[in-house]
C-alpha cells in the first residue's frame, strides 16, 4: 500500500503532500501501524511545523501533527498522541505508539473527536487536574474567541463552575459565546480603560483564570482583576496555556505581594504525559456524548498545502482525512 503524507522540508513553506517511507514498527517498544482516518490542524500543530513550538527539536523533514484517530489492524478505531521520536500522523498510514493511545467505541466520529480533543484538552487537564476546580466557582476565560477558549467555556461549565466569564476581541463570537454556557462576556478592545473597567465589573471576583493571551492583554488584566478584588487574600488562581498575544508579561512586583495570585502554567512540561493520558477516555466520552461541542471541516490530506494556506474560518477546526 502506498503511503503519503504532509511532509515540512523547511520551516518557511506549508508541508507538501508526498509520498513516504515508514519505518518498520517495533512491537517490544509497543509500536504498530495505524491507518489515519482524521487528523486536526490545530494551532499547535502549525507551530510545531513552523519550528516555533518551545518542544521543535529543528530537525527536518517532518510530518506534523500531535494526535489523531487511526485504525488498528483488526478494525478497532483508536485515539492516540504523537510521540516526538516517530512519524507524525498528517499521513494516510503512521507508526504509533500504543501507550500515548486509548481505544473509542464503535462508530465514534473520527473527524469531530480530531477536531475537539487537542483544544478541548488545555482547559479541560488545567481544570481537573492542574489546579482541580470545585462545584461552583467562577472562572474567567482570557481569549474566549478562540476556538480553544471557546472549548474552556463548555469545559468550565461541563465541570462545575457556577460563573463563567469569556473575553476577547472578535465581537461576532463574543456574541455566541452564552449558547455555549458562558454567563457574561467582556470585549478586549484598545481602550485600556473601557476594558479594564468591564473586566473589574464582570470579573473581580472569579476564582480561576483560564489565559490563553499572555502579553499586554495579560498585563493589564490581572492589574484590573486585582485593583477591584473586594479580599485579595482570597486565592486566584491563574493558569497561562497560549500566548496568542505575545510571549512575555510585565507585572509589577506589588501585584504578588498585595493579593494571593498564583501563576502557574499547563501544557507539556507542566503536566506529565501519564495524566494527559489518564484524562483522555473522560473527554473523549464528553465528545462522543455531545457535552462538547465543535465544529469540523473535513479536507482531503492530499488537499494540504492549500489547507495550509487558506484563511481560518472562524469556530471551525480544519481536520485532515485520507
Amino acid at each position: 500500500m502506498d503511503i503519503h503524507a504532509a511532509v515540512v522540508s523547511s520551516f518557511d513553506n506549508p508541508p507538501r503532500y508526498e509520498p513516504l517511507d515508514l519505518p518498520t514498527p517495533l512491537a517490544d517498544n509497543g509500536q504498530e501501524l495505524v491507518d489515519v482516518l482524521a487528523v486536526g490542524l490545530h494551532p499547535r500543530v502549525r507551530t510545531g511545523a513552523s519550528g516555533s513550538h518551545y518542544t521543535s527539536t529543528g530537525k527536518l523533514p517532518m510530518v506534523p501533527g500531535v494526535d489523531g484517530v487511526g485504525r488498528r489492524a483488526d478494525g478497532r478505531l483508536v485515539y492516540f498522541v504523537a510521540d516526538d521520536e516517530l512519524v507524525g500522523p498528517m499521513a494516510t498510514r503512521t507508526v504509533i505508539d500504543s501507550r500515548y493511545s486509548i481505544p473509542l467505541p464503535d462508530g465514534a466520529n473520527a473527524v469531530k473527536i480530531a477536531a475537539a480533543m487537542n483544544p478541548a484538552m488545555s482547559s479541560w487537564v488545567a481544570l481537573r487536574r492542574r489546579v482541580p476546580i470545585e462545584a461552583g466557582q467562577s472562572v474567567l476565560i482570557l481569549g474566549a474567541t478562540g476556538n480553544a477558549g471557546q472549548m474552556a467555556v463548555q469545559v468550565a461549565k461541563r465541570l462545575g463552575a457556577g460563573r463563567v466569564v469569556g473575553a476577547g476581541r472578535d465581537q461576532a463570537r463574543l456574541a455566541t459565546l452564552s449558547g455555549l454556557g458562558a454567563d457574561a462576556a467582556v470585549a478586549l478592545t484598545d481602550d485600556a480603560d473601557a476594558t479594564a473597567a468591564a473586566l473589574a465589573e464582570e470579573a473581580a471576583e472569579v476564582d480561576l483564570v483560564i489565559d490563553y493571551l499572555w502579553g499586554k492583554p495579560t498585563s493589564e488584566a490581572i492589574m484590573s482583576l486585582l485593583r477591584a478584588r473586594s479580599d485579595r487574600s482570597r486565592a486566584l488562581n491563574w493558569i497561562q496555556i497560549g500566548a496568542m498575544a505575545g510571549p512575555t508579561i510585565e507585572l509589577p512586583s506589588v501585584a504578588l505581594r498585595s493579593a494571593n495570585l498564583r501563576l502557574q502554567g499547563n501544557g507539556q512540561g507542566a503536566v506529565s504525559t501519564r495524566t494527559y493520558l489518564e484524562e483522555l477516555p473522560s473527554l473523549v466520552d464528553e465528545v462522543e456524548s455531545g457535552g462538547l461541542t465543535v465544529t469540523a471541516r473535513p479536507v482531503p490530506l492530499a488537499d494540504v498545502e492549500a489547507a495550509w494556506t487558506a484563511p481560518e474560518v472562524p469556530g471551525v477546526r480544519t481536520v485532515l482525512v485520507p
